[in-house]
């Protein structure tokens, strides 16, 4: 190149270019590492955080936020404790029984109001009401809470228990089966697979944890910007998945291969037909909040059921300081 005011030009360009590039790694390095840690696998019950990620909130945030999938053997609540995974997910009552064995874990919003967990059950069944599971088997898994609670508030004395395999081949092929279920999951392949079932919600029960997301009382102590971060970017999050869950779940999907289009939408109108996310306000004031006395009475009930025998105040295991103000 042997125009000088061209070779100029040309070298000016290659700083600024180099210049914008370091820019850019350097701005990329200025986000906050993060690990979420789901429940179960990618599934329609995390959209929000993927949307969240897929929509650049946390990183407008300045957080670079990494989710990490759930199954059935991983024990969240471990490793937020020990600080290898910042936020993890989980149901009020699991939080309150963590912190009663000493794990410094605090619940930071409701990912949804009430918990879609309950009983399925043939659309012909005999069992209409929680009162009427009583001469029944019920395939539950082992140590379930929320089964201690059934048991105890319907006075159960002939309720037979088995392991669940979490498969809906079983109650499919026998008219007579009842199984713990997701009314965001079961339901559906049940339908697939030609049956009729019908769904009994614990949380109608009085029984009515939240699902939350939590991280440590350290980090709270120590990054509560971040915390703060996090949750405002998540909230958006679920706010707009709610809205239109197309986008993410087509990132869900491949994500998790076994998830389906006709799966994912069934998931998602349960969620927004039961309210489960935004809560029961119109104007979804309610979402992510949450309210002392339903604290307070979820503790009650697991002092009742003698799964905490330690007593504590439960306003250690959650705050609201990082949620909207109403």
């Amino acid at each position: 190149m042997k125009n000088p005011v061209l070779k100029c030009i040309c070298a000016m360009l290659l700083a600024a270019a180099a210049l914008t590039a370091g820019c850019k790694r350097e701005a990329a390095s200025k986000l906050y590492p993060v690990k979420l840690q789901t429940d179960w696998y990618p599934q329609p019950e995390h959209g929000g955080f993927y949307e969240a990620q897929l929509k650049g909130y946390y990183r407008e945030e300045g957080l670079d936020v990494t989710i990490l999938p759930g199954g059935p053997f991983n024990n969240s609540e471990q490793q937020v404790a020990m600080g290898t995974i910042d936020f993890g997910m989980n149901s009020s009552d699991h939080v309150l029984e963590s912190v009663s064995r000493g794990e410094p874990l605090v619940a930071i919003a409701a990912t949804m109001q009430n918990d879609p967990q309950g009983i399925m059950v043939h659309a012909n069944s005999p069992v209409k009401t929680f009162a009427d599971v009583e001469g029944h088997t019920v395939a539950v898994k082992p140590g379930s809470t929320w089964f201690m609670y059934l048991e105890k508030k319907y006075q159960w004395k002939n309720v037979r228990e088995i392991p669940t395999n979490f498969s809906v081949a079983t109650f499919v092929s026998d008219p007579n089966y009842i199984q713990q279920a997701f009314i965001t999951s079961e339901p559906f392949f049940a339908k697939k697979a030609g049956a009729e079932p019908r769904f009994l919600l614990v949380s109608d029960t009085g029984y009515a944890p939240y699902r939350v997301t939590y991280t440590t009382r350290n980090m709270i102590a120590q990054h509560p910007d971040i915390v703060a971060k996090f949750v405002r970017a998540s909230l958006k999050g679920w706010r707009d998945y709610m809205q239109d869950p197309t986008a993410v779940n087509a990132v869900i999907m491949k994500l998790n291969p076994a998830m389906n289009q006709e799966w994912m939408q069934f998931s998602w109108q349960q969620l927004k037909d039961h309210n489960f996310v935004m809560g029961d306000a119109p104007d979804g004031s309610q979402q992510g909040q949450f309210d002392a006395e339903r604290w307070q009475r979820m503790y009650d009930q697991l002092v009742s059921l003698k799964v905490i025998t330690q007593p504590f105040d439960p306003k250690v295991a959650y705050t609201t300081q990082f949620l909207p103000k109403k």
